[in-house]
């Protein structure tokens, strides 16, 4: 059974920066995205940033310019690191791997068990 195992989170003044670490089980290369999710009290989980085998990136508008995805494949490991952080950024962040199952696009996806970020004013 494919696991992510999310790591890195905490508490961080406002401004500061944080690295998130999602561990896989297997080769990242499995999976057809990787990547980032958030979500905070009472509000949708949202999508932080993505990463496509291909290389192709993908983030939320509210943290372009501040957050930059990227894979070891080394290690196995997807990395978020978080700069310029805001309050408003504060959340669960969640690690997820998408794999695509057949051409339909019929597809299974992982998640971690979360991380909290709670960035202070």
């Amino acid at each position: 059974q494919v696991q992510l195992v999310e790591s890195g989170g905490g508490l961080v003044q406002a401004g500061g920066s944080l690295r998130l670490s999602c561990a896989a089980s297997r080769n990242i290369f499995s999976f057809s995205v990787v990547g980032w999710y958030r979500q905070a009290p009472g509000k949708q989980r949202e999508l932080v940033a993505s990463v496509t085998s291909s290389g192709s990136t993908d983030y939320g508008d509210s943290v372009k310019g501040r957050f930059s995805i990227s894979k070891d494949n080394v290690k196995n490991m997807v990395l978020l690191q978080m700069n310029a952080l805001k309050p408003e950024d504060t959340a669960v962040y969640y690690c997820s791997a998408r794999t695509v199952i057949n051409v339909e696009g019929a597809h299974v996806d992982v998640w971690g068990q979360g991380t909290q970020v709670t960035v202070s004013s």
